[in-house]
């Protein structure tokens, strides 16, 4: 039985090699683990590594294989969770101090999908506390850093997500996007993740950041990856009550199906002063190799562009007040361990659970919410919003998918923008509006900059428009080898 090569592996090679048993699922489970034990010091990918689970897992599918049944679309495929998918029996923070111990009675509805399709979850993967920044350097317990160069950030908030997949310490992984938080770190850490149309996966089981934006979506090597991905997950469940009763696409399918008749966007808000050089000659040239695939490029406007991320950081900062009041020290979590009084007993738990971000964020949309500025900001945010789907509704009237920068920039150092949170924010200004559209959006590698960071392209499609993304994606990445290259292992 030959060894399985793990680092740079795909999914579906790896998912293949164990139903053909050329290796078993317990051989990859292990091979994952010692990576994680050796290099994983130095990235802070996972939070918590269940490798006793894991194991487990890997001789139920070894024990199917070698019965003749079939284990699923990702047989003993290695897989990270963000740590914002609660999982039965195991521990689950939101990169949080305030559910430090916390052990979910139940189980997300991806993270159950992903199981009933063989995939086996090697961990929880470390975030910005819950889903809040653009770094992850707003963990609660450490930063992740970017395998490309230890002294920059992987992106957020789903860091932990797009790291360890960018350097083999699993091979796909689960993220969430509430404003560009899977596109804009698989960016900046050269692999593809996808937020999917609104409703399209499931949000059971996941921990509330801003629940009209709140997207689960998946992390791979290859767009192919990210399809299988998203073909297990994706679906119907009566557990949400935004869940879309559509039949899954054929993803993976779409990834072969070529360009022939596609129309491809260019919106001209997203090519303005600002953006780093580099990036923008690397995007050029992915859209130009696009059209030489055979789509026909088309100029589009979303002319509200320019509102969406204040309205973005007024719709967020909104929910996340209300969703996160829930976390006072009574029912679970943290509780401070000195109150004299009910009052005493809230602000103290919540000052000692929280961190800076979330705080921030929590007086911002307290603020925005209190009688006599609900109209003229959460109000106001929403009409806006609005109008921002409009426009994308206008441009796919045009164009079957848009094609746009995902970041502004590579990757930046750690630290760089921590004293100024608005330059922060700004690192999603390409990726805030398709979240408030709620439409489907992916990010692949399309070059490096010559410091050797990764650059990211994004492909933005219509409500429920996935395969028309996976077909642009997937003839754009056969025809380049930007996906091939791997980061050095951190020594």
């Amino acid at each position: 039985m030959a060894s399985p090569q793990v680092v740079g592996a795909s999914i579906a090679e790896l998912a293949d090699g164990v139903r053909a048993r050329k290796w078993k699922a317990r051989e990859l489970v292990e091979s994952f683990l010692d990576r994680i034990h050796r290099l994983d010091g130095r990235l802070g990918c996972y939070l918590l590594v269940d490798a006793d689970g894991a194991r487990w897992r890997a001789d139920q599918v070894d024990a199917a294989v070698a019965g003749g049944r079939d284990p699923g679309l990702l047989a003993g495929v290695p897989i990270g969770l963000k740590d914002i998918f609660v999982t039965r029996g195991l521990e689950t923070t939101a990169g949080s101090k305030i559910l430090r111990g916390f052990v979910p009675p139940y189980e997300s509805t991806v993270s159950t999908r992903l199981a009933a399709a063989g995939a086996i979850a090697l961990g929880k993967l470390n975030m910005d506390e819950f889903a809040m920044g653009s770094s992850n350097e707003n963990s609660a317990f450490k930063p992740v850093r970017n395998p490309w160069d230890l002294e920059r950030v992987p992106g957020g908030s789903s860091g932990g997500s797009a790291a360890s997949v960018a350097a083999s310490l699993c091979a796909g992984s689960l993220g969430t996007d509430t404003g560009g938080s899977i596109r804009q770190p698989a960016s900046l850490c050269g692999v593809a993740g996808m937020k999917p149309t609104y409703g399209r996966v499931s949000r059971y089981g996941v921990i509330a950041f801003a629940s009209s934006l709140d997207h689960p979506g998946p992390f791979g090597r290859t767009v192919e990856d990210v399809a299988a991905l998203l073909e297990v997950i994706a679906g119907h469940d009566a557990c949400d009550a935004t869940s879309i009763p559509s039949p899954v696409g054929r993803y993976r399918q779409a990834c072969a199906a070529g360009l022939a008749g596609l129309r491809v966007g260019v919106p001209e808000e997203y090519f303005q002063a600002g953006m780093d050089p580099e990036v923008e000659a690397a995007v050029r040239g992915a859209i130009d190799e696009i059209a030489r695939a055979g789509a026909k490029l088309v100029p589009v406007s979303l002319p509200h562009t320019q509102y969406a991320v204040a309205t973005y950081y007024l719709v967020c900062t909104a929910e996340a007040s209300s969703n996160l009041a829930r976390y006072d020290g009574v029912r679970y979590g943290h509780r401070t361990a000195e109150a004299s009084s009910l009052e005493e007993l809230y602000s103290k738990t919540r000052g000692e659970g929280f961190g800076v971000e979330p705080k921030r964020r929590i007086i911002l949309g307290t603020y925005v919410l209190r009688s006599g500025y609900y109209e003229a900001y959460y109000g106001k945010a929403l009409r806006v919003r609005r109008k921002i789907a409009d426009d994308f509704r206008a441009a796919f009237s045009k164009c079957d998918v848009l094609a746009t920068p995902t970041s502004p920039t590579a990757a930046f150092k750690l630290g760089e923008r921590n004293a100024d949170p608005l330059q922060m924010y700004l690192a999603d200004i390409y990726t805030v509006a398709p979240a408030l559209a709620g439409v489907p959006a992916l990010s692949q590698g399309c070059g490096f900059t010559r410091a050797n960071l990764p650059i990211g392209l994004q492909l933005i499609g219509p409500p429920l428009g996935e395969e028309a993304i996976f077909r642009v994606a997937g003839e754009y990445q056969r025809r380049t080898d930007w996906h091939k290259r791997l980061p050095k292992d951190p020594s």
